[in-house]
C-alpha cells in the first residue's frame, strides 16, 4: 500500500497500488490573489537533492528488493523497464499546478537520473497521466488517492480490466503502455506527491521498503518528492548493463559494477545490513494510521508496531515511526502520553542518519505542545531549524505549518510585527500544501488555538 500513513493529520489516503495482491499502485504556477484575500499560491523553483550516503552493497540489496518484489511481498520473475525513449502525456481535467509540476519532474528525471523521457500530446504515449476526481478514483479503488496500472490509458478501462492478467504487474513482461490516475480536486502538493511516486513506479521499481530513511519508496510518506537516492535507483535501473527479462541473479551479478560507476563514494562506506521489516510491522502501521479502523483498533495496532520494534531491538527510524504513530493516536485523548511518545520518536530519529525531515515533523508536534504551555522561546528553538529542512525538501504543508507555529511563538515572545509578517508569508505555502481556502483557514485556526493567549 502506498501513502497510507499521513503526517500532520491530513485526512486523505494517498497513493496505493491497484489490485494490491499483484499490482503496483501516489516550477512556477500562474495564480492570482484568492477571492477571499489570501496571498498568491507559492511554489518551489529549485531542488536540492542529497546524494545517498550508504554503502553500495546496501544500495544493491535495496535495488534488488525494490525491483524484484511487489508491495504485497510477491516476487517478480524478471526485470521489466522501457527499452526505448519514454513519452508521457497529460489528459483529463488537470488543475493549474499539475502541468508545471509534471514538466519539472520530467526535467529532474532527465538531468538527475539520465532518463530519456519527454512530454508529448500524442495519443500513443507510453505513460498517460490522467487527472480525474477523487470520487472517480475511489470508485475504482476505494482506499486510493492515486495509482498506476499497466496496459490501459483511461480510468474508464480499469473496472473491466482490474482483476485480469492485463493489469497484473506480476504477469507483466514488457513495459509499453501504462496509466497513472491522480486527483484533480486535491491540494497541489497532494497531486504532486502522487505524481512523483507513481511516475517513478511506472518507470522503475514497484516495491516500497520501510527500512529506507531517504526515499519515496517507503510507505511512511515522510519524503514527498524524489530524493537523491531515488534518482540513483532510477539511473541504475536504466543502466546499459541491464535489460528487460533479466533475472534477479543476473541483475545481482552486474549491479556492483553499475553502482561503482554511478556512485563511487558508496564503494568506501561500510555496509549496515539493516534487518528486514516483517509484514506484521507493516500491517500494524497501516492499521494504526491508515483508513477504516476504529480508535481502539488504531491504538492496539500502534502498540503492536512498537512491540515488534522493541522485540527486534530496532534503534532506527522504524522504531521512531512506531513511537510517532503512538503519539499521533495518543494526541486525541492524552497530551502527556503523546508528548512522551513524540520525544521518544525524536530520540530514535536523532540516532539514524538521513532523518532530518523526519525530525522536522516531530518538531512540529513538540512545538505545538510548547505553544500550548505558553513557552514561545522553546517553540521557536524547535521550529526555526525545521523550517529550513521543510523548505529544502519542498514540503509546503509542513513548511506552512511550521511557519504558522513560529508566528504564534513570536506573538508569545512579544514580537507581534514579525509574527504578522511570518504568518502572511506562510499562507502562500499553505495554499500549495493544503489547497482550498477553507483548509488553509482551518489550519490557521487550529494553530492559533494552541496559544493560551487566544483563550
Amino acid at each position: 500500500m502506498r501513502k497510507v500513513v499521513l503526517p500532520l493529520l491530513m485526512s486523505l489516503v494517498g497513493c496505493m497500488p491497484g489490485n494490491m495482491s499483484d499490482t503496483a499502485s501516489r516550477g512556477f504556477v500562474q495564480d492570482t490573489v484568492a477571492p477571499t484575500g489570501l496571498p498568491p499560491l507559492k511554489v518551489f523553483t529549485s531542488t536540492q537533492p542529497t546524494r545517498p550516503t550508504r554503502s553500495n552493497r546496501d544500495i544493491a540489496r535495496d535495488f534488488l528488493e525494490l525491483s524484484f518484489n511487489l508491495e504485497s511481498g510477491r516476487e517478480l520473475p524478471a526485470l521489466t523497464r522501457f527499452e526505448h525513449p519514454i513519452s508521457v502525456r497529460l489528459t483529463g481535467a488537470p488543475p493549474a499546478s499539475l502541468l508545471p509540476d509534471l514538466t519539472r519532474l520530467i526535467y529532474r528525471m532527465k538531468t538527475e537520473a539520465g532518463l530519456n523521457v519527454s512530454l508529448t500530446r500524442a495519443s500513443d504515449a507510453n505513460i498517460t497521466v490522467q487527472a480525474v476526481s477523487r470520487a472517480e478514483i475511489r470508485k475504482s479503488l476505494p482506499s486510493a488517492a492515486c495509482f498506476v496500472v499497466p496496459n490501459i490509458s483511461d480510468i474508464s478501462e480499469y473496472k473491466a480490466a482490474r482483476r485480469t492478467a492485463k493489469t497484473n504487474w506480476a504477469l507483466l513482461r514488457n513495459r509499453e503502455k501504462l496509466a497513472i490516475f491522480v486527483p484533480n480536486d486535491a491540494s497541489p502538493q497532494e497531486v504532486r506527491d502522487c505524481l512523483h511516486e507513481e511516475l517513478a513506479q511506472a518507470i522503475g521499481p514497484l516495491n516500497d521498503l520501510y527500512r529506507l530513511p531517504d526515499s519515496v519508496f517507503n510507505d511512511d510518506n515522510i519524503h514527498t518528492v524524489l530524493t537523491g537516492f531515488d534518482m540513483l535507483i532510477l539511473r541504475a535501473y536504466y543502466a546499459p548493463e541491464l535489460r528487460t527479462g533479466m533475472s534477479k541473479r543476473q541483475v545481482a551479478a552486474v549491479l556492483p559494477t553499475v553502482l561503482a560507476r554511478l556512485n563511487p563514494a558508496g564503494e568506501n562506506i561500510s555496509p549496515q545490513r539493516t534487518a528486514p521489516t516483517p509484514r506484521s510491522y507493516i500491517t500494524a502501521v497501516q492499521t494504526a494510521l491508515g483508513p477504516g479502523s476504529s480508535m481502539p483498533q488504531r491504538r492496539k495496532a500502534a502498540q503492536k508496531a512498537l512491540d515488534i520494534s522493541r522485540a527486534f531491538g530496532w534503534q532506527d527510524h522504524r522504531r521512531a515511526f512506531a513511537h510517532y504513530a503512538m503519539g499521533r493516536i495518543a494526541s486525541q485523548t492524552n497530551s502527556a502520553e503523546a508528548l512522551k511518545q513524540f520525544q521518544a520518536a525524536d530520540q530514535f530519529y536523532a540516532r539514524t542518519p538521513n532523518t532530518g525531515l523526519h525530525r522536522a515533523y516531530i518538531a512540529s508536534q513538540l512545538a505545538s505542545h510548547a505553544l500550548s504551555q505558553g513557552n514561545g522561546v522553546r517553540a521557536l528553538s524547535l521550529v526555526n531549524p525545521a523550517i529550513h529542512v521543510a523548505r529544502r525538501h519542498e514540503n509546503a504543508a509542513l513548511l506552512s505549518t511550521l511557519m504558522l507555529l513560529r508566528a504564534e511563538a513570536l506573538e508569545l515572545t512579544g514580537r507581534s510585527s514579525e509574527a504578522r509578517h511570518v504568518r502572511l508569508d506562510s499562507l502562500g505555502w499553505a495554499r500549495y500544501g493544503f489547497g482550498s481556502d477553507w483548509a488553509v483557514r482551518a489550519k490557521m485556526r487550529e494553530i492559533a488555538a494552541l496559544s493560551p493567549t487566544r483563550g
